[in-house]
Formats: structure tokens, sequence, C-alpha cells
């Protein structure tokens, strides 16, 4: 096998071969002048850009089957009144771009849209639940996906375990979380939470998972 020195000697042979130096001396100016200029770099400007319908964007990205969960967070304190539930009560909304993250320290993470009115309730709690959806789930996730009412009119639920955001009864899974940290992505906001809490319920996950597929919900089987 070749040691260090012999690499070393045939790597000096090849350079001196091509011509290129092999000391840390200047080269020679008239060397210099041989070799081309380097291109000038610059940022690419908007009309540059290939043109990207976002119908096909969507069209595109949706043929990604993924789950579906209801993010929530607890009601402000002190407490509402059940009457008076709606803007100060808890928030939630639905999510299908949420994906684990890390295993140590475990990190969960979701994207929530800039102009969403749910998420600053949820930034101020600093705390959030993944309710993982299954099966015939579909219409608890459309609840969850109107703006501008009480979501959780008529929805039992129980406070998780360590940061007391909504527990939606009948989810297969759960994920109580503390938010870590905030990172912007276009016009969305990708929130990456440490896991403080989780759980499943075995009855309810028999049923399989409820999935979201080209715009439409479904349901996985063998």
């Amino acid at each position: 096998m070749m040691g260090h020195a012999g690499m070393a000697a045939t790597a000096v042979r090849y350079l001196r071969s091509v011509g290129a130096p092999t000391s840390a001396a200047a080269p020679d100016p008239a060397d210099r002048a041989a070799v081309p200029p380097r291109p000038a770099l610059r940022a690419v400007r908007e009309d540059e850009r290939a043109p990207l319908d976002p119908a096909d964007f969507r069209a595109v990205l949706g043929h990604f089957a993924s789950g579906v969960t209801i993010i929530t967070a607890p009601a402000p304190a002190p407490a509402p009144a059940p009457e008076t539930a709606g803007a100060d009560g808890p928030a939630g909304f639905a999510c299908q771009s949420f994906a684990s993250l890390s295993l140590d320290p475990p990190l969960v993470t979701f994207m929530v849209a800039r102009t969403s009115t749910t998420w600053p309730r949820i930034a101020r709690a600093g705390v959030f639940c993944v309710n993982i959806l299954g099966a015939g789930q579909g219409a608890l996730c459309r609840a969850f996906a109107v703006s501008g009412a009480d979501k959780f009119a008529g929805v039992t639920h129980t406070p998780a375990p360590v940061t007391g955001s909504p527990r939606l009864a009948g989810v297969p899974a759960w994920i109580d979380c503390a938010i870590q940290a905030v990172h912007t992505g276009g016009d969305h906001l990708i929130v990456v939470g440490r896991v403080a809490a989780l759980g499943t319920d075995t009855e309810a996950a028999q049923a399989g998972p409820l999935l979201f597929h080209r715009g439409a919900f479904g349901r996985f089987s063998t």
C-alpha cells in the first residue's frame, strides 16, 4: 500500500505535469494573465425565474398522501365561561403539514400559514397538542378547517397532561408539546415543538388513519 510520502510525491508529479503550482509561492504574472476572469456573481431577478402556476403546484404536490391532524392550544388564563368560549376559548386548526423531526431531543414540526388567525393564539399560549385523526374523523377535520366559528362546539376534549392543550376524544394518538422554535418558510411558518408527553388510544387506532390525497379524505387498507 502506498504511504503518505508516496501519495504526496505522486500528487506533486501530477500537478507538475498539468502545469499547476506545487508550492504556496505566488504564481508568475504571465501565468496569471492566461487564466480567464471569474464570472460575475449576481442574484437572480424575478423576471428570470421559471413561471409556476399555483394551481399546478397544488395539483402536483397533492399526489403526496399524508395524515391529518388538529393542532390545539389551551384557552388563555383565566379560563373564560363556557358561553364565551369563541375567540377567548381554546384554539385549534386542521393541519396536514405535520411531521416528526428529531428523536433526541424529541421534536415534531408543523407548518401554518402566515395569514392564519388561529396561529397567534397558539403562539401566545406557547404550547400545543397534535391530535392525529383516524379514519371516520373527516367531519371533525372539516369543522376545524372553518375560520371564524367556535370549532370546539360539541367537541369532547380533556386537557393534555403537561400543557393543558385540548386532547380531542376519539383520536388514535396525541402529542403534547411546547413551542421550541419558529422559522420562516415563504408564506408559511415552520413551528418546531418539543414533545413533553404523548400517547395512543388503542381502540381508536384500530380504525386506521385518516388520509388526505388530491383534495379528498381516504383511509388505509391492506
